[in-house]
């Protein structure tokens, strides 16, 4: 598992106020590719979502497999409204993924809201991304089969599609390493790591199928990830609030 950059000529250069390049959204990375677009931004937004939902309904039905020309008529665009809005057929996969793995840290962002400690809410998020293997049909899912692919050719691409995920893990990672409950080094790095960790899971599982139960898997993973952030699994998964590992300031 926002995660959040087009690359070369395609980056957007931030002014002072505006939103870095990483920390946009693909739709609007999207949609400021266009001078012309620029000039509507929220118009150019609601196309690219347009153009993503159409793709996502494509695969959901055949996989990435589909052509251009099958895009855009599902998304009942010409082919140069396509091309204004990602220069080929990869971005637009990169965009599937990154909003599809945006739309999951949401709803795990949402379910965790009824929890009131931080390390209760990094055990759902690392356990709720893995339980999707449940779901997983016969053979590998669209990220996992695209994953991989993306990565050898646009690595920053791949890192801001999976950024949501690392953010939700760092947020909670910094929160419980404030009041003494886990006792990680470098958080952001430990979020990233933890992010590469679950994701080479998930894709070993996918491609190789189930042979325990997915609850079985996402446990063995996070009391890996809680020891490694210097907590105590001896409480059900959690660290001992009597003894904090707290490093010296």
């Amino acid at each position: 598992m926002t995660p959040r950059q087009a690359r070369g000529d395609e980056r957007v250069v931030a002014t002072a106020g505006e939103a870095s390049d990483s920390q946009m959204t693909w739709a609007e990375r999207a949609a400021d590719r266009s001078p012309m677009v620029r000039r509507s931004r929220s118009k150019g937004v609601e196309q690219a979502r347009t153009i993503v939902q159409a793709a996502q309904r494509l695969i959901e039905a055949k996989g990435p497999s589909f052509t251009t020309q099958e895009l855009i008529k599902e998304a009942g665009i010409a082919l140069q409204t396509f091309y204004r809005y990602f220069p080929s057929k990869d971005h637009l996969l990169l965009a599937v993924i990154e909003d599809i793995i945006d739309e999951n840290c949401k709803q795990y962002k949402k379910s965790a809201s009824k929890l009131s400690d931080p390390v209760d809410r990094l055990h759902l998020y690392v356990t709720a991304t893995l339980s999707g293997l449940e779901g997983a049909g016969k053979g590998p899912s669209f990220i996992t089969a695209e994953h991989w692919r993306l990565q050898t050719i646009y690595p920053d691409d791949v890192s801001a599609a999976t950024r949501p995920f690392t953010d939700l893990l760092l947020e909670e990672i910094r929160a419980a390493k404030a009041i003494g409950e886990l006792d990680s080094p470098d958080p952001e790095y430990s979020a990233w790591l933890i992010t590469q960790l679950v994701m080479a899971v998930f894709h070993h599982y996918d491609c190789a199928g189930l042979n325990e139960p997915s609850s079985q898997i996402a446990a063995r993973v996070w009391s890996f990830c809680l020891a490694a952030l210097g907590g105590d699994g001896s409480e059900k998964g959690r660290p001992r609030k009597s003894s904090p590992r707290r490093r010296a300031q």
